[in-house]
């Protein structure tokens, strides 16, 4: 099933029949906070060791056998996949063609456009992939407000005006910002456009995403920076690592389209789908002159040889992870400060 923007809330309160959800996007944040929201509403916690499982990449082929299972407490099981790929398309859709009990969330950051896992949910009845996507304007203004009243402050026009400004890039971020102004004026309190400033650090406008167009422009300091930030909101390595190979695929498939149609670089943004958020469109095409296909096709290789290092005994991840990113960042740079792309 396909949900319209505004039924994706109540939907996230009350899921219904739905068997498999796919949460997808560019926004990591929002894509926890929604697989949580929809294990809390069906499990009653995050942690209920007889209603909710957790099933790894490494483990999909278990997936089938873990919807069916039956709870020993009753209620209804949620089994949560937090690293999804297309490898779990074909479990799911043996869950789909069954009569499996639990709920399937799936967490799918950096899914490709034609995602065969995505195109299986869209079409099924008792299936739901949603969109997740750094909020902006009226809607990111709407979650600013809503946060901070439920924290119980309130906040004057031109410092939730400033705020709309700095936040958004990733859900997660922003509530964490917004958690630590409201503490910060306390319970009952105003936030004014000088609290405002003074409290919410000049992190908290960056996300995975922009640790990614910062490596593919040769920003190694605002890489390193939102690498650390989206690292201590609890992104893993591996989730790092798949949003740069999303990330650079599309550079891939773009910088393609430049060599074989002979399109300028500012064209070539426009090939890509999902199209370019349109306030990275600049980025995007800075990135497409730094880096040749060669280039690409290294960067592509060595972010796949940094995710296979992830998964082995004793590497630390943390760093392997950080590094990848980090020399990608340090190329770009090289070619930007030669004038050769």
């Amino acid at each position: 099933m396909k949900l319209a923007a505004a039924q994706v809330g109540g939907f996230l309160k009350n899921p219904g029949p739905c068997r498999v959800v796919l949460l997808y996007g560019d926004d990591v944040g929002m894509i926890r906070e929604r697989a949580e929201a929809l294990v809390r509403a069906v499990a009653g916690s995050l942690d209920d060791p007889f209603l909710v499982a957790e099933v790894s990449r490494d483990d999909i082929n278990t997936l089938p056998d873990e919807a069916a299972s039956l709870p020993l407490t009753g209620g209804r099981r949620v089994v949560r996949v937090r690293d999804a790929t297309d490898a779990a398309t074909a479990h799911v859709q043996t869950i789909l063609k069954g009569k499996a009990p639990a709920l399937v969330v799936l967490e799918g950051a950096g899914l490709a456009t034609r995602s065969r896992l995505r195109t299986a949910l869209d079409d099924a009845p008792d299936g739901a992939a949603i969109g997740c996507y750094p909020e902006e304007g009226r809607a990111l203004e709407t979650t600013i407000r809503t946060t901070l009243t439920e924290a119980g402050v309130r906040a004057d026009p031109d410092a939730v005006s400033w705020l709309t400004a700095q936040l958004g890039a990733d859900r997660a971020s922003t509530r964490s910002e917004l958690e630590k102004l409201a503490l910060y004026v306390g319970a009952g309190g105003r936030v004014d456009l000088d609290a405002a400033m003074a409290c919410v650090g000049d992190l908290a406008g960056l996300s995975l995403d922009d640790a990614m167009y910062a490596a593919t422009t040769g920003d190694v300091a605002t890489a390193d920076r939102a690498l650390e930030l989206a690292m201590a909101e609890g992104a893993a390595s591996v989730q790092v690592l798949r949003v740069g190979l999303a990330h650079v695929q599309k550079l891939h498939r773009a910088r393609l389209a430049m060599e074989e149609q002979g399109l300028t670089a500012a064209d070539a943004v426009k090939t890509v789908r999902p199209p370019v958020f349109y306030r990275r469109t600049s980025a995007f095409a800075r990135s497409l002159m730094l880096w040749p296909l060669p280039a690409l096709n290294a960067a592509l290789a060595g972010l796949a040889e940094a995710e296979r290092g992830c998964k082995r005994t004793g590497w630390p991840d943390d760093a392997l992870c950080r590094n990848t990113v980090l020399a990608m960042a340090r190329r770009a740079a090289v070619t930007a400060r030669s004038g050769r792309g």
